[in-house]
């Protein structure tokens, strides 16, 4: 089984000229969803990790499953204004802005390894500021695991620049 193929690509979408890679295929597919989960745990097997972060909203997906297999926590990185509790918060750029993620203040114990878990890397902006968030929260991030890596667009290389090894299962090119 080839996991590139359980992914479906939708051009032009949010915008002309964007091929989107839409995970939900391959989250339909049993088959292909346990050998993602197993393939992203697969690395940290036998480690001992305390949390697996998983970025909103897709990365809460394969954060759970993630954090299941290795017996570990989930901890939710959110978007700005959708946690109850007191938060920490990270601002970031994007093409036109920025953003902001956000934990619960008490979400991570310092010293505690965290895996960090999302779908897709493309310019590293939201993993880099899930990263700094953790990290400032006392997180010894032990890597950062993805479905999918757009090499082309620089965001792996950026999170390793953090000293943070990455893996991805399934890379493709272009944006």
């Amino acid at each position: 089984m080839n996991l590139a193929d359980s992914i479906r690509t939708i051009p032009d979408y949010p915008k002309p000229g964007i091929l989107f890679r839409d995970i939900t295929t391959l989250l339909g597919d049993a088959r292909a969803f346990r050998r993602a989960v197993d393939e992203l745990v697969q690395p940290f097997a036998g480690r001992r990790i305390a949390k697996v972060a998983g970025i909103e909203a897709r990365g809460f997906i394969l954060g759970g499953a993630v954090a299941h297999q290795l017996s570990a926590a989930f901890t939710p990185v959110r978007k700005k204004g959708k946690l109850p509790a007191e938060t920490l918060r990270q601002t970031y750029a994007l093409e036109y802005g920025t953003d902001e993620v956000e934990i619960h203040k008490d979400a991570i114990t310092p010293g505690e390894a965290v895996l960090v878990v999302d779908d897709l890397i493309a310019t590293g902006g939201t993993a880099e500021a899930a990263i700094q968030l953790l990290r400032r929260a006392g997180a010894d991030i032990v890597g950062a695991a993805f479905v999918i890596d757009l090499p082309d667009l620089g965001g792996a290389a950026r999170i390793e620049k953090m000293g943070v090894p990455v893996q991805a299962l399934v890379q493709f090119p272009g944006h």
